[in-house]
């Protein structure tokens, strides 16, 4: 089924959108360094399904726009992003599927507007209760490297880095976060250097994973040189803020249906307090239906096993109300 593109206004922005099918609207949500494309398997299988498949550019992402100001990534923007689509699209209720940073815009649009999103699913980054500290006090660190979540807080720095050569941070990326790229790079891959960033050092095998192609990394390396990577890293900072204003949702729990699916090689697991986490999900998401750890998969997910992420979110969707 082809895949049609176009832009919307949705929560005071203009939004680009891919969607294919008609039915039951699902609304996927991509991650870092991503855009609507890293979900067009899903869009194609669900399309066929019978499933109205809507995947947007994120906030600051591709053709969507991108505010100057920081403080207009927060997790209020973009769950209010994803009501406002729903208006645009004139749905009044949607699934929502969420990969890396879009999986807590998921998880939240779920926990802020239960009655407008009945179900969710998350892939790599599993729904995470606010604990008592905010996250830059969690940030690991030594004398030489820091987080690179740490590193991405200094405007300017990490846009220089990787808008240096798009092409270049793409595949460094894809392949680091990769099953292929753990047997390379450790957890400590996470970390930046203080003085030479987060890359330096890094290089992709010449030969990238069969699941991503040149023409995969083309078209990525093409949106991130338009629009560069300060939306994207406005996101990150955010995280304290957004740990500042959640505080009303302390201890609440996601009710909806949901489904949850990690790769047991991506270095999400490694994040800390994910040991006991992942385990205990059903604490915190009693709707749980379904939870899969996928052997010898990597961060993404939906990509690396595209079939296998296929066929848990069609089970999943059938077996709504």
């Amino acid at each position: 089924m082809t895949i049609k593109h176009r832009h919307v206004q949705a929560n005071g922005i203009r939004m680009h959108i891919a969607e294919a099918g008609q039915g039951p609207l699902v609304l996927f949500a991509h991650g870092f360094p991503e855009s609507w494309y890293s979900w067009k398997n899903q869009i194609e299988t669900l399309a066929d399904a019978g499933y109205h498949a809507v995947a947007p550019d994120m906030r600051g992402y591709g053709e969507t726009d991108s505010p100057h100001a920081v403080d207009q990534f927060s997790i209020f923007h973009l769950v209010g992003d994803m009501v406002g689509l729903l208006d645009a699209l004139g749905e009044k209720t949607a699934v929502i599927v969420g990969h890396d940073w879009g999986a807590p815009v998921a998880w939240h649009a779920a926990l802020f507007r239960p009655d407008r999103f009945r179900a969710v699913a998350g892939l790599s980054v599993p729904y995470f209760p606010r604990l008592p500290i905010r996250p830059s006090t969690r940030y690991p660190e030594t004398s030489e490297t820091q987080f690179y979540q740490a590193y991405f807080q200094s405007e300017g720095v990490a846009e220089s880095e990787f808008e240096r050569d798009t092409a270049h941070t793409i595949r460094v990326f894809q392949h680091m976060w990769s099953a292929e790229g753990t047997a390379t790079y450790p957890p400590k891959a996470l970390m930046a250097s203080r003085t030479a960033g987060l890359l330096a050092g890094k290089a992709p095998h010449p030969v990238m994973p069969p699941w991503l192609s040149e023409a995969d990394i083309a078209y990525y390396a093409e949106r991130f040189r338009l629009s560069g990577f300060r939306g994207p890293l406005n996101w990150y900072r955010n995280l304290d803020r957004n740990w500042e204003q959640t505080a009303p949702w302390a201890g609440a729990r996601i009710m909806q249906p949901s489904l949850y699916m990690i790769g047991d090689h991506d270095p999400v697991m490694h994040f800390r307090g994910m040991d006991k986490l992942i385990p205990s999900l059903e604490g915190v998401l009693p709707g749980l239906k379904e939870k899969a750890i996928l052997p010898g998969c990597g961060h993404w997910i939906q990509r690396e096993r595209a079939s296998e992420v296929n066929a848990a979110l069609l089970r999943f969707l059938r077996a709504l109300p």
